[in-house]
């Protein structure tokens, strides 16, 4: 009698929990990392909250967002996203951020992010790209600061319709703010461009830093772009691309 009173606690303990588990297990969480602009919280986080039930998210700002960069904090989360400008870091800082994503750590940089980390080279190589606030030399090219425009309204054309994070989307208007003369680097693989005469002409892409994908999106400055069912389509397909990357690995180098 004790034995399969046991036995029925069990049953029920394992029946009650797995569906929690399974749930929890294939949920994406990501890890949204902010500071150094200031943005609209409400419109940002109803964007967060439309990924679907399938993506979690947290928001941690600079400099706290570094804690979550130690080898002991990296499981909390499987995709940073970047809405950052932050510019502040020092050597110990710099190691332990580059090493969380060359390591594995997939990566989505929205907007501004690409305007973060003046005086750390190493954290353009990690997105594929920068803003420049002054004069630069990259690869023997030099790069004039570059421009800003707000409120524009434009094209954003899709390059690779097939890719998996343009897949469904087709070309839309967005009301947003434009960067141009910003560098991206060799061998990235452009997923959206423009004509719009204010913007570089490449406005999305990936790229490969490590063993982790890296999805940049340019666009994202405010409420308009938060609210545009292609930019949201878009950011959702970004995290569940580069996290597929990192589970592709795992899968073929088990550790």
């Amino acid at each position: 009698m004790k034995i399969f009173l046991a036995f029925s606690l069990l049953l029920s303990s394992t029946l009650f929990f797995t569906p929690l588990n399974s749930e929890a297990k294939n949920q994406i969480r990501i890890l949204v990392v902010t500071g150094g602009h200031t943005y609209d919280k409400p419109s940002f986080n109803e964007m967060l909250n439309s990924l679907g039930k399938d993506i979690s998210s947290e928001v941690v700002e600079f400099p706290a967002a570094y804690e979550q960069f130690l080898p002991e904090n990296r499981g909390k989360y499987d995709v940073l996203v970047f809405y950052h400008m932050w510019q502040k870091s020092t050597p110990e800082q710099e190691k332990i951020f580059a090493d969380c994503i060359r390591e594995g750590k997939p990566l989505v940089v929205l907007h501004h992010s690409i305007c973060a980390f003046d005086e750390w080279p190493e954290y353009w190589n990690i997105i594929g790209g920068k803003y420049f606030h002054k004069p630069t030399v990259v690869d023997g090219k030099e790069y004039a600061p570059c421009s800003y425009i707000h409120d524009i309204h434009f094209t954003a054309n899709i390059v690779d319709k097939k890719h998996p994070v343009t897949k469904g989307v087709k070309d839309f208007e967005i009301f947003d703010e434009t960067y141009k003369g910003y560098y991206i680097a060799q061998g990235a693989e452009p997923l959206l461009t423009t004509t719009e005469k204010s913007s570089n002409s490449v406005i999305g892409w990936t790229w490969q830093y490590g063993k982790a994908r890296v999805v940049t999106l340019q666009s994202g400055h405010d409420t308009p772009t938060f609210q545009n069912e292609n930019f949201r389509r878009l950011l959702k397909q970004s995290i569940e691309w580069s996290y597929a990357g990192i589970r592709a690995y795992r899968a073929i180098n088990p550790s």
